[in-house]
């Protein structure tokens, strides 16, 4: 783990291969960070997936206690997505990465290695539908979701 960048996109089949162990040698921890709308998200998830979609809960789960690998030797991995992963997953990793940066001294940073799903949850649904649940897609634009969608957005 992971074939991509420090901070680029990561393939469906690695982020599918993480519950499993398959890199237990090499990490510590993981977690897939679905930055959807709890709408969305409730229409499907990853599993094990948590929802943070805003800032402040974001930086109240990773860096108001940092997660800190026990074995210095082992990896933190934070993997984030959204519906397509174009927008709103890799905003989300830019601004842990940035606020990060801020509360440590260059060029220590309490995660290292951050993710984007390639492809979004979208194509991890369509590709690994078995890892999702429930084992379904909400759209963002989804006709029964329009007033929460404008909540979110507010």
């Amino acid at each position: 783990m992971c074939t991509a960048s420090r901070t680029g996109e990561t393939p469906r089949s690695e982020v599918a291969a993480l519950p499993s162990g398959e890199f237990q040698d090499l990490i510590e921890e993981f977690c897939i960070i679905d930055c959807r709308y709890p709408y969305e998200y409730l229409g499907g998830h990853i599993q094990g997936a948590l929802n943070l979609y805003s800032q402040k809960e974001l930086y109240d789960f990773f860096l108001k206690r940092p997660i800190i690998p026990l074995d210095i030797q082992k990896r933190i991995i934070i993997v984030f997505h959204c519906e397509f992963s174009s927008e709103r997953g890799p905003r989300m990793c830019r601004s842990l990465r940035e606020e990060d940066r801020v509360l440590n001294q260059y060029p220590a940073l309490y995660y290292p290695e951050l993710y984007v799903l390639q492809g979004g949850y979208r194509d991890f649904f369509l590709e690994y539908k078995e890892l999702c649940e429930p084992q379904s897609y909400c759209p963002v634009h989804h006709q029964d979701h329009q007033a929460e969608l404008l909540r979110c957005q507010s």
